[in-house]
């Protein structure tokens, strides 16, 4: 009884068939073709479903086909952050097409609940000028620093992007006069095009500047890092999206292009490898960022990283000590990041989140003396101004957007990043799609989009009496805790003095916990610890 009830509606496909011939032939036609289709489900071997329930066990693989595109028009709320809210997107292409952004009557959000954020004002409130809002990176051993936007695109790689992205993006950034990360896929001409500021990142295949072995070329890093076009050197340790692991682009992607600005060959698969092959230990890494400086003409060099072993990051800071080398930068991303594909396992639930790295790093500088000789930029969701303006409170002295800036361009939010099918062509290789985005309209979202996100940041600083960025601190930011009570940030977050770290090495159980527990371990030749 119940195999005809699962098999009726294929099976009365073709009586229907045969009724409809004489009256509409098209109708019959569509009746037989669903017969020929329940043939194929019976027949099948790899779908449960579909062999049991012939014809209408489609629907299922249809509807989980399109289920995010009806969880986010139809059933997600305003504020479901699956990544981003609908609130969030609505703000950025809002800015970006210049429309209007404001919101009528009252606030959507919770004030009560735990976790909710504001930024406390002042009865004095001041006026900044938004076109004031950069930070000059470079230290005494930098001979050309970077005066750099507070708000500057995050790494993401001509490969995982279209190349009307990449030229979208630069041209914008050209306009706006911020900077432009290349990402791990190096320098294309797709960057070159527009002459936006680039900030070359360079991370474990080397790509732009390797041997034929994947190894690092010093010749080649030259050629390409004293380009005026180059503003500042990344070396990337980690990435949020999938800290400690490599990629692979398999061959069948590899384009012309994509070999020629990696300087890979095609017909091979392009590795980038979990780990760097030029340093070993952090005094190496100090040693390679002090090399890529000399190479690159005196340019700024950082290192950008998602915080794991806290341990690791200690070795790195005692490295500084030990040898008086120091980067001109660190970018801390979070594990909340990313704009491509990850495996699950390391999307959610491998890497330290952007909030708690960001602190992280910053206790330890100005727990070490060195907070003033190295600048901090912060990358993990950050879209909004109030975003901005947590990151700096937390000791960040810019910050990068990625998914931001895509949705300037026209991303949708579709996660189909990873497939080469993106809807809008931002995410894609394929020469069809990546024809809906048109450059020069899309150049002009990214140039409205960082503008008026700095003006909105501008007029935050000014309502909480603030005249410079950098006088914001965690005490202007009130959060809700679990009780109901509403509590500045820094009674929640650890705090470390001036030297603290220099002063307590002996006497650990007057640091905070996670620090009296990593730090005394650390060592400046080796990313393991003692004891």
């Amino acid at each position: 009884m119940h195999s005809i009830v699962r098999f009726t509606p294929w099976l009365v496909t073709a009586p229907v068939a045969v009724v409809c011939w004489p009256v509409s032939t098209p109708l019959s036609l569509v009746f037989l073709g669903l017969f020929a289709l329940g043939v194929q489900d019976v027949l099948q071997t790899k779908q449960a479903v579909r062999r049991n329930y012939p014809v209408t066990g489609r629907l299922r693989y249809a509807l989980e086909y399109i289920r995010p595109e009806l969880r986010q028009y139809f059933l997600e709320d305003d504020e479901q952050k699956l990544p981003f809210s609908r609130s969030e997107r609505a703000m950025v292409y809002a800015r970006s097409k210049e429309q209007n952004d404001q919101r009528g009557f009252g606030s959507i959000k919770d004030m009560y609940q735990a976790g909710t954020e504001w930024i406390t004002h002042s009865m004095r409130p001041e006026q900044l000028d938004p076109a004031s809002l950069r930070i000059t990176v470079g230290g005494s051993d930098c001979r050309q620093p970077y005066a750099m936007s507070l708000l500057n695109i995050s790494g993401m790689s001509f490969g995982a992007l279209s190349p009307n992205a990449i030229k979208a993006l630069n041209k914008g950034a050209a306009k706006g006069g911020f900077a432009h990360d290349t990402g791990e896929g190096s320098i294309s001409v797709h960057h070159r095009e527009h002459g936006g500021d680039l900030i070359w990142q360079i991370a474990s295949g080397y790509f732009g500047c390797r041997t034929p072995e994947g190894r690092f070329d010093p010749e080649r890093f030259a050629a390409q890092a004293q380009s005026p076009q180059v503003k500042m050197i990344e070396i990337k340790l980690s990435q949020g999206a999938k800290p400690g692991h490599g990629g692979v682009l398999p061959k069948a992607k590899v384009s012309a292009e994509i070999a020629e600005a990696r300087g890979v060959p095609m017909g091979q698969d392009c590795v980038s490898p979990a780990r760097h092959s030029a340093f070993s230990t952090p005094v190496e890494l100090l040693n390679f960022v002090s090399e890529l400086r000399h190479l690159s003409g005196g340019k700024p060099v950082g290192i950008k990283l998602c915080v794991g072993h806290p341990g690791e990051w200690f070795a790195i800071v005692k490295a500084m000590l030990h040898t008086g080398q120091t980067p001109d930068f660190v970018v801390v991303d979070g594990s909340e990041g990313g704009t491509g594909a990850a495996p699950i396992e390391f999307a959610d639930h491998v890497g330290m989140p952007l909030r708690d790295g960001l602190r992280l790093v910053h206790n330890s500088l100005v727990g070490t003396g060195l907070r003033d000789r190295i600048k901090i930029g912060a990358s993990g969701k950050v879209i909004s101004a109030f975003d901005m303006a947590r990151c700096l409170a937390f000791g960040a002295d810019w910050c990068n957007s990625g998914r931001g800036f895509l949705f300037s361009l026209g991303c949708i939010q579709s996660r189909s990043c990873h497939t080469d099918h993106c809807p809008t062509g931002v995410a894609t290789q394929d020469p069809v799609r990546q024809r809906a985005l048109v450059v020069t309209d899309k150049a002009e979202r990214v140039f409205h989009f960082h503008s008026h996100t700095l003006q909105a940041l501008a007029e935050l600083l000014g309502a909480a009496g603030l005249s410079s960025p950098d006088q914001l601190r965690c005490d202007h930011i009130m959060v809700r805790n679990e009780a109901g009570q509403a509590q500045p940030l820094s009674a929640l977050i650890d705090t470390l003095a001036p030297g603290a770290l220099l002063k307590d090495t002996e006497t650990p159980a007057a640091l905070p916990a996670l620090y009296a527990s990593h730090w005394p371990k650390a060592q400046a030749h080796s990313w393991s610890q003692s004891g």
